[in-house]
């Protein structure tokens, strides 16, 4: 498999188009997904984001009429998702690997199943709070930073397991992390979570790939600050256009991050969700536009299992 950082230095400055899917709840059937992102190959994505979700915790009656609550996890089958998207679309998946909810050691295991799968690509993230919790909460043995994370993976591309162990043929992980443009819904400030991204660089990170935002001045400002302190890995824009009225509202709030003045007129001033969709894709083509003569790496969108408003914008910049 290629890592992603050698497919942005084949490109040769030519931007690349990428997109992340969600597995599907548990139950579901994995065709449906596949059938809605096969369109968007025809632009030829040399890798293919596949996210992680932790346990959540819900309320089940017990035997004897209490109420007990229970682990369950309603998005599983990342790593064979991984495993069908290669054998189906041939592209290289890259699997989100995440803090919370697991174990070092059910991490450890992750790595060696996506090893074994022949897969060099995954994206170190913290991952977000149990939603019954309301704040990020250490799994007892696991990691509570992206930056411990890293450092697993790290090790394991050395060759060295946990406890003493060691593996015979070490991995050969490339490692993107998250950056945020407009700061981390938990940093305290601007300053320490850029203290932070920068040190998950030095601790071997090889790329970024940032949440989304919607004002193309925010990632410019965020590249030009991570250059001027010796950032230089390649720093990947993510994209979601806008879909629905609601979105307006509630993406700042989920991601912490603000709306351009015009796109809100926009969007306020639509008649309806398909206009709504519509000033998404226009908006996301001039995104694209002004971020590709800035001669970004990638193009990164966030698909959420849908495709046609992506392809739209595709269709337009590739």
């Amino acid at each position: 498999m290629t890592k992603v950082t050698d497919y942005i230095s084949q490109a040769a400055g030519r931007t690349l188009f990428s997109i992340e899917i969600i597995p599907p709840l548990k139950g579901q059937n994995i065709d449906e997904l596949f059938s809605s992102i096969a369109p968007l190959m025809e632009f030829k994505p040399p890798f293919v984001d596949v996210t992680y979700h932790r346990e959540e915790l819900i309320d089940r009656t017990g035997p004897n009429g209490q109420i007990v609550r229970v682990p369950i996890r309603k998005r599983p089958g990342t790593v064979g998702i991984c495993a069908r998207l290669m054998e189906r679309f041939k592209v290289d998946a890259v699997p989100h690997v995440i803090c919370g909810g697991f174990t070092k050691e059910e991490t450890e295991d992750v790595l060696i199943d996506l090893y074994y799968l022949g897969i060099d690509n995954v994206l170190v993230l913290r991952g977000d709070a149990e939603k019954s919790a309301g704040v990020f909460l250490t799994k007892p043995g696991g990691h509570s930073y992206a930056s411990e994370l890293i450092e697993q993976v790290v090790q394991m591309n050395t060759g060295a397991l946990l406890n003493q162990e060691t593996i015979s043929h070490p991995t050969n992980f490339c490692i993107g992390v998250a950056g945020y443009p407009e700061k981390h819904m938990d940093a305290v400030s601007f300053d320490s979570d850029f203290d932070y991204l920068k040190k998950k660089i030095e601790l071997g990170a090889d790329y970024i790939v940032t949440q989304m935002f919607f004002d193309n001045q925010k990632y410019f400002q965020f590249v030009e600050r991570c250059r001027a302190h010796g950032i230089t890995v390649p720093i990947i824009p993510g994209l979601k256009p806008l879909s629905t009225r609601r979105q307006l509202e509630i993406l700042p709030k989920i991601f912490h991050l603000e709306m351009p003045e015009d796109l809100t007129k926009a969007v306020t001033s639509a008649k309806s969700d398909i206009d709504v969709r519509q000033v998404g894709v226009e908006w996301g083509i001039q995104q694209c536009k002004e971020l590709m003569a800035y001669g970004v790496p990638v193009l990164h969108f966030y698909t959420m299992g849908k495709s046609d408003n992506v392809a739209q914008i595709a269709k337009a910049m590739f």
